[in-house]
């Protein structure tokens, strides 16, 4: 006898919502690349954390930018979302 469960699955989300988590990352992922340029997340010549402050620091980075992108970061995201829903009610 076999047992079937219904679990209840999230709604999709609309098309916005998608658009507008895709400009956040995006943003997020440009934020990351500027603070690794500026010098975030090097390692520190004395005291360091060794070879695992090496292999977290890049994970570091990007959670930080993440967080700034969320949070309103620079203003690309509301550009570029702008941008999405233009080419996305163009289509």
């Amino acid at each position: 006898m076999k047992i079937q469960m219904n679990v209840p699955t999230a709604p999709p989300q609309p098309a916005q919502t998608k658009l507008k988590a895709a400009a956040v990352e995006l943003e997020a992922t440009f934020l990351a690349e500027m603070l690794k340029s500026a010098g975030l997340g090097k390692a520190r010549a004395s005291f360091g954390g060794g070879a695992g402050e090496d292999q977290f620091a890049s994970m570091l980075v990007q959670h930080q930018a993440r967080q700034l992108a969320q949070s309103g970061g620079i203003g690309l995201s509301e550009t570029l979302f702008a941008t999405l829903m233009e080419n996305s009610n163009a289509g």
